[in-house]
């Protein structure tokens, strides 16, 4: 049975507390972490976003919301990231909960409830609930989009030789087996103006492009792309757009219309905190009837985004436990947020920017990144620096190798402190000073 909630933020929020939508605050260690989160929000709502992004005293409650180890210096959160204490909390409660008469309590009692979450995302990313279809991760929900339009052979799908891999993959075999053509453009490293981007994707069109799938930010640099200028030239021209929010969704602060996409696929298992192997897909509700579900539903539910959920059984847990994970980034804020992340890359990056030998693939323009960015040091190679500093250090880092550059991608979190990016900074200015050390 489907059932549909279209309620406001208000009744959200309230339904948690109620236990009429998510039962979350109904359990008390998950009630006292949160309560603790919102009081220290309560202490800085004077401050403007980029004020609170540098009061220590609040962020050092954000850190202590995690359970993450200080034996690692983790800065790869762009891949996946820890979840706050009170989202494994409710995943563990939600997991327990379901071991109870399975049948009747996960597909009866627990499962419904996810349309509360529904709505929460939808909340975040500014659309109706009903464009929103609860996923996986990126890749289900853009090889959904991919593997699901309907294309004749000569037709182009426009992208970059930067998207992510698994994307090209799932293009490439519908080339195979189809004749489509998959053409890759080139665009700027950390260009001095972001517009140059959207002029390489201008240039890349001709008569027979059917679909652009464009980044919202590029994985291996931290690169926010120009997307709403991209996707208006599309729709000038006829042309559908896929937009890849993997690293984008929660990490900085947006909505739907700031995009004017047809589609959007993103992890919930990065910037929103929520338990792995979670995920997000945006439909335009005109466009759903049109797009072929991965596995099969019946053909009533056509018009339905629910139709994409169809995958057999599947725990009820994770996709609950959203929900606390909506609660903490409501709690921060998003622009908050973004602004602290934004500090903590610009911290380390500009302690090294002075430093003889080290350049960056990313740009410091404030519109073209945020928590991500790519330096390298010149002569060295960058699997080995990664080598070093985690063998040697515990500083847990993303080597990057591309054929148009290399470097290594650097993510802080919000729980990350000044502390381990100092101590970070310490180690590379001497690898850049003195090479690595000899084995």
């Amino acid at each position: 049975m489907v059932i549909r909630n279209d309620i406001n933020r208000r009744s959200f929020l309230s339904n948690v507390g109620k236990g009429l939508g998510l039962a979350a605050l109904s359990s008390v260690t998950v009630a006292s972490l949160f309560s603790d989160v919102q009081a220290a929000g309560r202490s800085i709502a004077r401050l403007s976003p980029a004020e609170a992004a540098l009061d220590e005293d609040y962020w050092a409650t954000i850190q202590q919301a995690f359970s993450v180890t200080r034996g690692i210096v983790n800065l790869n959160n762009g891949g996946v990231s820890p979840s706050p204490r009170m989202v494994t909390e409710a995943f563990v409660r939600y997991t327990w909960q379901q071991e109870d008469a399975t049948a009747y309590t996960m597909w009866q009692l627990l499962e419904p409830q996810s349309e509360t979450v529904r709505t929460g995302l939808a909340e975040v990313f500014g659309c109706s609930a009903e464009e929103i279809a609860i996923t996986r991760n990126a890749s289900e929900s853009l090889e959904t989009l991919l593997m699901g339009l309907d294309f004749k052979s000569g037709d182009e799908i426009l992208t970059t030789t930067q998207d992510y891999p698994r994307m090209l993959t799932t293009l490439r075999q519908r080339e195979l087996r189809e004749g489509l053509k998959l053409k890759l453009i080139k665009i700027p490293i950390a260009p001095a103006n972001v517009d140059d981007i959207a002029t390489a994707f201008e240039r890349g069109v001709t008569p027979r492009t059917k679909l652009i799938l464009v980044s919202h930010q590029i994985n291996l640099t931290g690169q926010i792309i120009p997307v709403k200028k991209i996707c208006d030239m599309a729709r000038a021209r006829g042309i559908e757009t896929i937009v890849d929010g993997a690293h984008a969704f929660a990490q900085f602060d947006f909505k739907q219309a700031d995009l004017g996409c047809d589609y959007y696929g993103t992890s919930l298992h990065k910037w929103i905190y929520a338990p792995k192997g979670t995920g997000m897909l945006y439909v335009k509700r005109d466009k759903i009837a049109k797009i072929w579900a991965l596995m099969a539903s019946e053909d009533k539910n056509k018009n339905d985004i629910r139709k994409f959920e169809e995958i057999g059984t599947h725990s009820a847990a994770m996709r609950l436990a959203i929900g606390e994970a909506i609660l903490f980034h409501n709690a921060i804020g998003g622009k908050r947020k973004e602004e602290r992340l934004r500090y903590l890359s610009r911290y380390w990056m500009n302690k090294l920017k002075d430093v003889p030998k080290i350049g960056f693939n990313t740009s410091f323009d404030p519109i073209q990144s945020c928590a991500i960015a790519n330096f390298k040091i010149d002569g060295i190679d960058p699997v080995a620096i990664g080598s070093y500093l985690m063998s040697k250090h515990k500083i847990f880092t993303t080597p990057i190798v591309h054929e148009e550059f290399t470097g290594i991608r650097i993510t802080p979190n919000v729980y990350t402190t000044l502390w381990e990016l100092d101590r970070f900074c310490e180690i590379v200015t001497d690898i850049a000073k003195k090479g690595l050390p000899k084995a």
